[in-house]
């Protein structure tokens, strides 16, 4: 989904370096749609989310506005988990080391 490969893969964890964040996925951890669910920061929310379900992702929570501009959605991904997407408008990327 993000078009680009991991910079670090172990049996216990693949790393990849997205906008100056990590992401971490742990390859034996159980698949699942509970529990803390992180979001992906997008700048098209829309065109993120029908990209994510062209994937093969299926709908969890379509799009909605939560308030202030600030857009969510959530998909299940081919695997299994949960996958939130957020469009900020009021996110600052210029801060991001």
């Amino acid at each position: 989904m993000l078009g680009q490969e991991f910079y670090f893969e172990e049996p216990f964890y693949v790393g990849f370096s997205v906008g100056g964040f990590e992401l971490g996925l742990l390859p034996s951890a159980q698949p699942g749609t509970v529990g803390p669910q992180p979001f992906l920061g997008v700048a098209n929310i829309e065109s993120a989310y029908a990209r994510l379900l062209e994937l093969g992702a299926s709908m969890l929570e379509p799009v909605a506005e939560v308030g202030e501009g600030i857009k969510v959605a959530a998909v299940k991904d081919p695997f299994g988990n949960r996958l939130g997407i957020i469009e900020n408008p009021h996110f600052n990327t210029s801060v991001v080391r």
